[in-house]
């Protein structure tokens, strides 16, 4: 048997999209696809918006890469206007979410190694958890799909229960460094913490001198209707990661921090070729003019909660399908009962309905649509919903 020349690390499926229009895929044959995927909450804008499609080609046109040796006009713009909009006094730009963790686990244990405690290198993460594929970021969540024949991993991780204080306060010792978590679990089971419990993790910080970071590569910019999520919950943190949404569907990502939590990172303690570079830095400040315009965090919390209120009103018609919806914003996830299969209902949908959504844990799919929707985009999406509920059996080949 021949590998593939594409590694088969993907179980992909039979869409083949060659194009995309606002909230639309098109594939090979020409067949219309809803797209409330947007490529796992990456097409914020959609696809093809023109305001990030010109300042790309513009750019193109200009000066695509240099090297980070070199003064960045365009990465010093950025920054100023993403710290300039939330908790954050500096930026390391890089090009994708997992990098971003990287960046924040570094960060966190270098600020303990120059302020003389280099012994603090402990970071307590959570079940469910998912940071991305590199070997940090695996060893930061304790799910075996993830971490399974990839040992030995980066030591220094403890895991604790989502949305569990006690059981998060109970693993703190001298060797703690913070807490890493997802504002609003994506991979996970779309589980939006509480406020008792980012309040609290922020709370222990405080006390005991520990920084905390939050996973924002899904659920922030935008995503649930603020620009990022800890918004909804009257705290900051340390150190944040950003991914997905900043580029719009150009690689990007970001760590945020503090002066104060990124005090350790100096000349030559980290670097990236790519990150930053000035393509990536005209898509996501193209990304910014259109979400920092007056309305566009009202809007996505008006369609997210029209939204729900629609899911809210079809369930009851498939009581013996659907349990119960979770999420912020236009992150939503809508959790099967069984013997329903997320993953198999995803592909029904996708394949018989047009509709493309994402699976998750916990026997979840999720709902992630560009933050760009309309209310007859919702409309469409409960219809073809509606329809694949109907027709969708349980355990069939479909």
């Amino acid at each position: 048997m021949s590998i593939t020349p594409l590694m088969p690390v993907y179980p992909r499926c039979d869409v083949r999209p060659v194009r995309g229009e606002g909230c639309y895929l098109i594939g090979e044959r020409g067949e219309r696809y809803l797209d409330f995927a947007a490529g796992i909450a990456v097409n914020a804008l959609g696809h093809g918006h023109p305001h990030l499609t010109k300042a790309i080609q513009e750019q193109a046109a200009t000066l695509m890469h240099v090297s980070n040796l070199y003064g960045s006009p365009q990465g010093e713009a950025l920054a100023q206007r993403i710290v300039d909009n939330c908790f954050a006094d500096t930026v390391f730009f890089t090009n994708s979410g997992a990098e971003a963790i990287e960046c924040a686990i570094k960060t966190a244990r270098r600020y303990f190694y120059v302020n003389g405690q280099p012994k603090r290198h402990k970071i307590i993460t959570f079940n469910n958890a998912f940071h991305g594929r590199t070997m940090g970021a695996i060893s930061a969540t304790n799910q075996p799909k993830m971490r399974d024949g990839f040992e030995p991993l980066v030591p220094g991780f403890a895991y604790a229960p989502f949305n569990d204080l006690e059981a998060a306060l109970a693993l703190v010792d001298d060797e703690t460094a913070g807490f890493m978590v997802e504002t609003v679990q994506g991979e996970g089971g779309m589980t939006a913490a509480t406020p008792e419990f980012i309040q609290g993790l922020r709370k222990i910080c405080d006390e005991r001198g520990m920084l905390l970071i939050l996973d924002e590569i899904q659920c922030g910019y935008g995503r649930t209707g603020k620009f990022f999520a800890y918004e909804h919950y009257g705290i900051t943190p340390d150190i944040m990661t950003v991914a997905k949404g900043i580029g719009g569907g150009f690689p990007l990502g970001a760590c945020l921090a503090t002066e104060e939590a990124a005090k350790g990172m100096v000349f030559g303690t980290h670097g990236s070729t790519y990150g930053g570079n000035p393509l990536a830095m005209a898509a996501g400040m193209a990304i910014l003019d259109v979400m920092l315009e007056p309305g566009f965090f009202e809007h996505v919390t008006a369609m997210g909660e029209r939204m729900r209120s629609a899911f809210e009103q079809l369930m009851p018609n498939h009581d013996h399908l659907f349990e119960e919806i979770r999420g912020k914003g236009l992150m939503l996830g809508i959790k099967l009962k069984e013997p329903a299969v997320s993953r198999d209902f995803v592909a029904h949908l996708r394949d018989n309905h047009g509709l493309l959504t994402v699976a998750a844990g916990e026997n979840v799919f999720r709902v992630l649509p560009p933050l760009v929707i309309d209310e007859s985009h919702i409309a469409e999406c409960m219809e073809r919903l509606s329809e694949g509920a109907r027709s969708y059996a349980p355990l069939s080949d479909d």
